[in-house]
């Protein structure tokens, strides 16, 4: 168990169990919470050591994608899809427990790991703060531009592009959880106040609309989704709009 002081730990299980809520809202967030290292015998690769482990979790996403679909897709077409799963994870694990508790989870990069044959993360739980939505940008910044600059080589993408996605998975978790909490106007809203334009950098707007009642958008960027399955490209693909 953690020994941390009395304070400490009494924050460190307030935001746990906000984790386990969120966990139980989202089922597409595949984590777990942890106290230390996970040790299960998995490839546990941790985040502040990505940049030397890119190639495993490349092939782990690869043989996945080949499991699914039938087909291996090209290296740079698993990077992007593997990139996307972990924007799209750890920007929801800081603004999803924001969404909920207005506070800010601290998310240092040595207490997130996640695993190369299964793309599962593994989180410890740490400390939190109030904060708003210039607080979340920069938790958020903080955790992935360090992983943005590690998959550049792999993704064949330039620094713009790359925030463009970082922007669209930062988005989409707000609208997913709120979604699954039966509030889509609320959190369309939340997320349009989180990602506006002139926030670097982050590519913003968020650039919600109305179609046919529903909301929607069209991603700044592209998660490649479509390469791996071509019959059915994300609902806010930017191929959707130039078709």
């Amino acid at each position: 168990m953690l020994h941390l002081p009395a304070r400490h730990a009494r924050t460190a299980d307030r935001l746990a169990e906000t984790y386990r809520q969120l966990g139980l809202i989202c089922p597409a967030l595949t984590v777990s919470q942890v106290d230390r290292a996970p040790a299960d015998g998995q490839d546990w690769i941790p985040a502040d050591r990505l940049a030397s482990a890119v190639d495993r979790l490349v092939d782990g996403e690869s043989a996945r994608i080949r499991a699914r679909h039938g087909a291996a897709p090209r290296p740079h077409v698993a990077a992007s899809r593997l990139l996307h799963h972990y924007l799209w994870t750890s920007s929801l694990l800081i603004s999803g427990v924001w969404y909920l508790e207005r506070r800010v989870p601290v998310l240092p990069a040595r207490d997130l790991w996640i695993a190369a044959e299964s793309g599962d993360f593994a989180l410890r739980p740490g400390a939190w703060e109030l904060g708003d939505e210039a607080d979340v940008r920069d938790a958020v910044a903080a955790h992935v531009g360090p992983v943005l600059a590690a998959f550049q080589p792999y993704v064949r993408r330039g620094p713009r592009a790359l925030w463009g996605m970082a922007t669209d998975d930062l988005v989409s978790g707000i609208w997913y959880l709120g979604r699954m909490l039966d509030q889509e106007d609320r959190a369309v809203a939340v997320a349009g106040a989180l990602v506006p334009a002139d926030t670097p950098p982050w590519t913003g707007p968020a650039g919600f609309r109305r179609e046919n009642g529903a909301w929607t958008r069209t991603r700044q960027g592209c998660c490649l989704y479509y390469a791996v399955d071509p019959a059915n490209p994300c609902g806010t693909c930017p191929r959707r709009t130039a078709a």
